[in-house]
């Protein structure tokens, strides 16, 4: 596990230092959930979990383990602003009454008189804890809406993509990189992969012909991901709820290669499970 760790956790420690984020501070988080995983996730059924266990399990003196223990499981509070706006925007481009006959969002008129698609109800659709005003002001601030001639409402990005390392694109970094890591780690562990993980890579590609690639990945990948939203949305309307989640994720990466780690030429592979 050694040389897929340190690749895994090469990009992670190259944002932890640019983000100042040392490396005592690192192993005291570190510290703090190699405790919690050990206590929550390898409890054996009907024993208690003791002391000693955890620290057999996790390598870390017992006077640690019992300082840190019985602070509670981690949990992944969504931001407010995240929730909504990602609500409000997954059904201006799902539902079909705020869409068109390419499965394009509609500019939106502020507010309607009848039963028209408008600003207004798309939000009192999702939302009435929040003034349609007040999140038009917050969009237009933050440039997810423009409002165009014709004084309608026009959504700029077809997803949410928060910007500049606040708080929501923390929250989405955390959240899309542990669902990757969990569905990997599982197909690893399980006796057969157990989610659908795959990548297609090609090696010793030209600069153009990397950027071509990637361009094209970004407009079949939207066009997946707003497929998979759009049937998403339609069958919640009659879902029952309950405990369970879903996530769907595509990821592109290119990247030049230095000299000595490149390949002879061009490769490609689809792999699943543990694939890279």
């Amino acid at each position: 596990m050694h040389g897929p760790v340190a690749r895994l956790l090469r990009p992670l420690v190259r944002l932890l230092v640019q983000r100042g984020i040392t490396f005592p501070a690192l192993t005291n988080l570190l510290r703090e959930l190699y405790v919690n995983v050990a206590e929550y996730d390898f409890a054996l059924p009907g024993k208690e979990q003791t002391d000693s266990r955890v620290s057999l399990l996790t390598g870390i003196h017992r006077k640690e383990v019992r300082r840190l223990r019985g602070a509670g499981a981690p949990v992944s509070q969504v931001p407010a602003t995240v929730s909504r706006t990602s609500r409000i925007i997954a059904r201006w481009v799902a539902a079909p009454e705020f869409t068109d006959g390419q499965g394009r969002p509609l500019p939106l008129p502020r507010s309607a008189d009848d039963a028209a698609p408008s600003f207004e109800s798309l939000v009192a659709g999702v939302t009435k804890d929040v003034r349609p005003r007040a999140v038009l002001d917050e969009w237009l601030d933050r440039g997810l809406v423009v409002l165009d001639p014709e004084g309608r409402v026009r959504l700029l990005e077809a997803a949410y993509l928060p910007k500049g390392g606040a708080e929501p694109q923390l929250y989405y970094f955390g959240r899309n990189l542990h669902d990757h890591i969990a569905a990997a780690a599982e197909n690893v562990t399980a006796p057969s992969p157990r989610f659908f993980e795959r990548a297609v890579h090609y090696d010793g590609l030209s600069d153009g012909l990397a950027r071509r690639l990637e361009a094209r990945a970004r407009e079949i990948a939207m066009g997946a991901l707003k497929e998979a939203n759009a049937e998403a949305h339609a069958a919640c309307a009659e879902d029952a709820g309950g405990r369970h989640r879903w996530n769907f994720g595509i990821y592109i990466y290119r990247e030049e290669v230095s000299a000595r780690d490149s390949g002879a030429g061009p490769e490609s592979d689809a792999a699943e499970g543990s694939a890279p």
